[in-house]
């Protein structure tokens, strides 16, 4: 039986929630959940080599692709070098979902143009605050996301034998 009282969505709306449930971070929320979260979502083009946050900067939004192409840097001997990519659907900045953090990586555009979505930390933590089961299922993915990293970090220290090899250890995850 259908039920008339039930929330109804736009042909756009439901495109994004198809969207945002390919991010290992919203996958666990439902299409109301997720309702919440599209107010949320800033689109932002942003073109190649532009940078999309710096290491050190405050971690004040997370990033989610949504075409293009982004690379994952760290600084040594005061050159950048890449230690990974993310791409369609990945999270950049995920430690903005934490209070009072700094960026790890300086991020730049490694593609022609890149679509973003930009969440600001201000108004996710607002909607944590009005809708814990969001926060709990979102803290939930960051927390498998962070211990998948650390899985890949202690493989690759092991599989190199010690001679570390950063790029292998942020293979294929969201930052």
């Amino acid at each position: 039986m259908i039920n008339p009282f039930k929330k109804t969505y736009q042909i756009e709306e439901i495109k994004l929630f198809q969207f945002l449930k390919k991010s290992k971070l919203f996958e666990k929320l439902s299409d109301v959940e997720l309702y919440h979260v599209l107010p949320l979502l800033h689109l932002r083009d942003y073109k190649k080599n532009e940078v999309v946050f710096f290491r050190g900067d405050p971690s004040q939004a997370i990033y989610l692709i949504k075409r293009g192409k982004v690379s994952i840097n760290i600084e040594m001997e005061g050159e950048l070098q890449v230690v990974g990519a993310a791409k369609e659907t990945d999270c950049i900045g995920l430690n903005g979902l934490l209070g009072d953090t700094k960026r790890l990586f300086t991020t730049i555009v490694s593609s022609e143009l890149a679509e973003i979505y930009v969440i600001p930390q201000m108004t996710l933590f607002y909607l944590f605050d009005e809708h814990l089961n969001i926060k709990s299922k979102m803290m939930e993915s960051l927390s498998k996301l962070y211990n998948e990293q650390q899985l890949r970090l202690l493989k690759s220290y092991a599989n190199d034998r010690g001679f570390f090899n950063l790029s292998s250890a942020f293979a294929g995850q969201e930052y």
